[in-house]
């Protein structure tokens, strides 16, 4: 892989900054207002590339004859919003609305959270800057996806609206399994009715690590195991629930997991802005791609409803820092020959949460 040119450094630079300071953008016909992972965003492909921006009316960016603005001055990227897709018009055998049990994200990865609910969601315990069952409390969205439920959504979304990869994420139960036994329900029914649709399943390390092997021969081919942060003064403050998962069992489960699924198939979010520097995110990442591991860097993202926002009022991370970070991790992965466009399908392959991609990795 070859260094970035100007012009893309350009782009990865406008990328952060728009990551941070999101966009002007109030009829997108696709959004994300709440739920687990990254929200309150809008799907747009900038500069014919999947990206899931931040909403804010405060925003300098704004959008004017599909171009990216900002202050008014042309960026010199192009901006089109993903149109609401046909799935959500319709219902399950069950009478569930598929907007309820899957949502698309940027314009071709449909995601589910299989189960809405969360064991470390009490405020003790809960990641800070977590929203996962928010939208289970606005009513946008049921507490357990059935596996017919998500096979019957999947179907729609591939031939109504085209998608063309599926993430399955879960809230974390407490079984030793961590939720991965229903997760496997669910693969295996959207393997089903779609047997060459790539999925990706997201989920803390299990308590037996045979429950990742269970989830690879049930057709998942890439997999997520998010720490977030690899510093535990960090976990403890932001995550104290999953804190108390050492980093070992993760490195245990991450190794598991590259065996199972194979090099560059395990990705991992590490986020900017809760505290470490560049220089120990970066060191970070680098262990985990020694690993074979794909370190997936997003800034840290304030959110309404959030511990972190409604409590803390912690501000978003500058965009020195995130340019920083991803600039010298995608370093990094084109040294070790690995790009998130080469996994089969999740967060690293789609990519919109990321600046990595403008950089090649």
């Amino acid at each position: 892989m070859t260094a970035p040119s100007s012009q893309q450094e350009t782009r990865t630079s406008t990328r952060v900054d728009v990551a941070i300071q999101g966009i002007r953008l109030l009829d997108a016909p696709l959004t994300r207002p709440n739920g687990a992972g990254p929200s309150a965003d809008g799907h747009v492909l900038l500069d014919g590339v999947g990206a899931a921006i931040p909403l804010d009316p405060r925003s300098p960016y704004t959008v004017a004859g599909g171009k990216l603005l900002l202050d008014g001055a042309d960026t010199g990227l192009g901006v089109e919003a993903v149109a609401r897709p046909r799935f959500y018009d319709l219902t399950t055998s069950d009478g569930t609305s598929m907007e309820m049990v899957a949502r698309l994200h940027a314009a071709d990865v449909l995601a589910t959270t299989v189960v809405q609910t969360c064991m470390r969601y009490d405020p003790s315990d809960r990641c800070r800057f977590c929203a996962i069952e928010q939208s289970l409390e606005q009513g946008t969205t049921v507490a357990v996806k059935t596996p017919q439920q998500i096979a019957e959504v999947a179907q729609a979304a591939h031939d109504l609206d085209g998608v063309r990869q599926m993430v399955m994420t879960t809230g974390t139960s407490r079984g030793r399994d961590r939720g991965a036994t229903h997760l496997a329900r669910c693969v295996r029914a959207v393997r089903e009715v779609l047997p060459d649709l790539p999925i990706q399943v997201q989920i803390e390390p299990p308590g037996d690590l045979a429950s990742i092997t269970e989830l690879y021969e049930a057709g998942a081919r890439s997999i997520g195991i998010h720490v977030e942060s690899m510093d535990d003064d960090v976990r403890r403050r932001w995550m104290p629930g999953k804190a108390t998962v050492p980093l070992d069992e993760y490195r245990a489960a991450w190794r598991e997991a590259v065996r199972v699924f194979g090099h560059n198939q395990v990705s991992t979010y590490l986020l900017v802005g809760l505290g470490e520097d560049a220089d120990e995110l970066v060191a970070a990442a680098t262990e985990l791609i020694d690993m074979g591991v794909y370190p997936f860097v997003v800034p840290f993202r304030p959110l309404a409803g959030t511990l972190a926002t409604d409590v803390d009022r912690a501000p978003a991370p500058s965009r020195r820092d995130v340019g920083s970070v991803t600039v010298r991790v995608a370093a990094a992965l084109r040294r070790a020959g690995m790009a998130g466009s080469d996994q089969a399908a999740g967060c690293a392959a789609c990519g919109a949460c990321s600046a990595l991609s403008c950089e090649g990795a």
